[in-house]
């Protein structure tokens, strides 16, 4: 089985395609995965690999590592463009989630001030006042919407019971132009059912749901690494290309392709 990715709090910087010299904080266990969605193609893997033993970092800790590291980047005179919470799971199921956004944010004004603070989030917590809140305070507010029919959410992203596109989307539609809405697309199979959000049917339902939400901007992208549903597909760039082109089109909001 496919097991996580970050053995560190504090890891990197690494290149990100979309966002540049990605300093990344992983807020969940550095041995194992928490996650709300169980994404087929999760680069860290599936949620039966279990939680691990480490636990969740404490919110010192976590202001702690960043702080040391902000400190040997600086002494280095090293190139940073970003610091990205992401990880092992999805980042705002830390119970100290808005505060250490605001240890964060402290942290970065004193030492790297024209570096941005990203948080690539499933989406699946933003109605909750304080971590909308928290999200309201960051440059990149990156927030997922890969379908926009539950169908197809239930089969590529695994949601845990619950989930509705629906409230999601007005959930994201609050956000406004401070949102920025990041869809992977990919195509396949698992257990013997499709798995296609490149259609024509879920581009249109995408671009509808994107004229509601009315972000700041869309970032479109498609796998870059081994995926757990081996049989999944990398969409080639001149596809994704022309699923922006389209996207553009339609809404008149600029998309950004990785790809």
């Amino acid at each position: 089985m496919q097991t996580v990715l970050f053995h560190e709090t504090v890891f990197g910087p690494i290149h990100s395609r979309r966002l540049g010299a990605s300093l990344g904080i992983n807020l969940m266990p550095n041995d194992g995965k928490i996650c709300s969605f169980d994404c087929l193609y999760c680069e860290a893997g599936y949620n039966a690999q279990g939680a691990g033993t480490s636990g969740l970092p404490a919110r010192e800790e976590v202001r702690e590592l960043l702080e040391a590291k902000l400190l040997q980047l600086k002494a280095d005179n090293a190139p940073l463009d970003v610091i990205t919470f992401s990880g092992n799971g999805e980042p705002t199921l830390h119970h100290h989630f808005a505060e250490i956004i605001d240890d964060t944010i402290a942290l970065r004004d004193k030492y790297f001030p024209a570096v941005k603070i990203s948080v690539l989030t499933n989406s699946t917590r933003i109605s909750r006042p304080e971590v909308a809140a928290a999200l309201r305070k960051v440059d990149n507010n990156i927030l997922k919407l890969d379908s926009a029919f539950d169908s197809t959410v239930r089969l590529l992203d695994r949601p845990a019971p619950g989930y509705s596109v629906e409230r999601t989307i007005e959930s994201l539609a609050s956000f406004g132009r401070q949102g920025i809405i990041q869809t992977m697309f990919t195509r396949g199979e698992h257990r013997g059912e499709p798995v296609d959000n490149t259609t024509d049917a879920e581009v249109d339902a995408l671009i509808d749901a994107y004229r509601r939400i009315a972000p700041g901007e869309i970032m479109i992208y498609t796998i870059d690494r081994p995926t757990p549903e081996t049989s999944l597909q990398r969409i080639a760039r001149a596809e994704l290309d022309l699923i922006a082109d389209k996207i553009r089109r339609a809404t008149g909001i600029e998309v950004q392709v990785s790809g």
